[in-house]
């Protein structure tokens, strides 16, 4: 067997496999035989069907699927042997030369390679990326300390409705006409005023009585929101969004969740006894527990900031012509349409990927199982705290982690996220991270 490379330029090579019959044969042979011991055929007894008549019958595609292994085994091989760095697969190059298939044949195979480029990517204190101190606007913290102080204050039935209040009423579908539709939708629900979205429509529901009765334009009140339409009149989505009638909406009780007061008794409820013992204290914690949770969001940022440093850092080429071709031929369902929109985040991606490993190697840095195990038992906790307020112990929830990262694709996946978040700390290490204090809101206006 003869295997040679040509390099087409730096980012892709053909190589060529030439394979002579005493490189297949000892291997289709022993095919052949394996099958005849295996094969049941009538007229001979179990395991003692003649090679040659298997050869004979089955001859053929046994020796398409040796050379087809022997290819693969060699091309591999020669692609670590050679410490190639290949993008995606190696892929069949077509010609228009035929074989007969009939055990004398010499064969040779060509097949494209894309090759990762070499390149050098120097970061440096010169290197700026702003970090994000996300500050409470006063009207976040505001609404944050109310809707505590609602969490734990008492419900009341006042006689007219206000802003903030819910209305307890019967919902029933109208006809064009404005007449009750028979058999039509009807439900007893809550209608929350801070969800309606339409201010005209919310001037509507204030000032209601117990018994008043209005129309409702459930679309335009709802902002034309599916999901929300559909658990308030009990239906489905779909049904939701081709709804176009209006409702009566008749008050069967108006609730209004007064706030706790800021007394010690709600202190200790939220804090413990005895740790805050001020409306100052409160108001501090509850800002430290705002900042924290946007801390998270300001990270996000950062390093998204960081991976878009990187990608405009990383001044080389792609083979992006093989790239192409490799992902249609791998889906081929993929149009070419689909393939031009979605091809420069595959490629800002891939980039992603060739920095990661570069500077996970340049760097030495090390994944230990620790750091995954870590990773993966934080997520499936987090998960669990969704479902239950009681979280799970330390030993069954490690048991839980350990069959969660026996499934393969799950201990990948979660491998990569512990790898990206090491490269961006360590980015973070040597950039200047210049801080900069902002609100929420003016921050929300930067995501946009």
């Amino acid at each position: 067997m003869n295997i040679s490379q040509e390099k087409i330029d730096n980012l892709n090579a053909v190589v060529t496999i030439n394979i002579k019959p005493e490189d297949y044969q000892p291997r289709v042979d022993k095919a052949i035989k394996d099958h005849a011991k295996k094969a049941k055929i009538p007229g001979f007894r179990p395991g003692m069907v003649p090679p040659s008549h298997i050869k004979k019958m089955y001859g053929k595609s046994i020796l398409v699927d040796e050379v087809n292994n022997l290819l693969s085994d060699s091309l591999n091989n020669y692609i670590d042997e050679q410490k190639l760095q290949v993008l995606g697969q190696p892929l069949p190059k077509s010609d228009d030369k035929e074989y007969n298939w009939d055990f004398s044949d010499d064969f040779v195979f060509n097949y494209e390679l894309g090759l990762a480029p070499d390149f050098d990517i120097d970061f440096s204190s010169k290197d700026t990326v702003t970090e994000y101190v996300i500050k409470p606007d006063p009207e976040t913290l505001a609404a944050r300390i109310t809707n505590i102080r609602k969490s734990y204050g008492k419900m009341t039935n006042p006689d007219v409705s206000a802003d903030g209040d819910v209305l307890y009423a019967d919902l029933v579908q109208l006809s064009p006409d404005g007449s009750v539709f028979e058999g039509g939708i009807s439900n007893t629900t809550s209608v929350r005023l801070d969800q309606v979205q339409n201010a005209e429509i919310k001037k509507s529901l204030i000032g209601l009585k117990k018994g008043d009765v209005v129309t409702l334009d459930i679309q335009k009140a709802y902002d034309e929101d599916a999901v929300r339409i559909a658990a308030i009149l009990k239906i489905d989505e779909e049904t939701a969004t081709d709804l176009r009638s209006n409702f009566q909406l008749t008050v069967k009780n108006v609730n209004r969740l007064e706030e706790s007061d800021l007394n010690q008794e709600f202190f200790d409820k939220l804090f413990g006894e005895g740790i805050v013992t001020t409306e100052e204290g409160f108001r501090d914690e509850i800002t430290k527990e705002i900042e924290a949770m946007f801390a998270q969001d300001s990270d996000r940022k950062l390093q998204n900031d960081l991976y878009k440093l990187a990608i405009e850092k990383a001044q080389f080429q792609l083979p992006d012509e093989f790239l192409k071709r490799w992902l249609k031929v791998t889906n081929d369902k993929l149009t070419d349409e689909e393939l031009a929109g979605g091809y420069e985040d595959f490629a800002k991606n891939l980039k992603w990927t060739l920095i990661e490993n570069k500077v996970i190697t340049d760097n030495k840095i090390e994944i230990k199982y620790e750091e995954v195990f870590a990773a993966a038992k934080a997520r499936l906790d987090a998960q669990f705290r969704m479902y239950s307020p009681q979280p799970l112990g330390e030993e069954q929830l490690a048991q839980y982690t350990v069959q969660f990262l026996q499934n393969k694709e799950q201990a990948n996946k979660i491998f990569e996220e512990v790898k990206a978040l090491k490269v961006l700390d360590h980015l973070k290490s040597i950039v200047t991270l210049d801080k900069i204090e902002i609100t929420d809101k003016k921050f929300a206006e930067l995501e946009k």
